[in-house]
């Protein structure tokens, strides 16, 4: 029972696997919340374009 527990300690096959896959975790997280803030700006941004059109069309 030592020595199988003494193998599973060791044995590292799958712990790049669990890296790349918090990496990726971590970088989704990111990258929404950067989107999410840039989106609210950017909805923004239009709504005064749309609104300035519409005025120097006469609307």
């Amino acid at each position: 029972m030592k020595n199988v527990f003494a193998r599973f300690v060791k044995d590292e096959s799958g712990a790049t696997a669990i890296e790349y896959g918090l990496i990726a975790a971590i970088l989704s997280v990111a990258i929404i919340t950067i989107l999410q803030s840039v989106g609210g700006e950017l909805s923004s941004t239009y709504t005064k374009i749309n609104s300035a059109l519409s005025t120097a069309n006469g609307g």
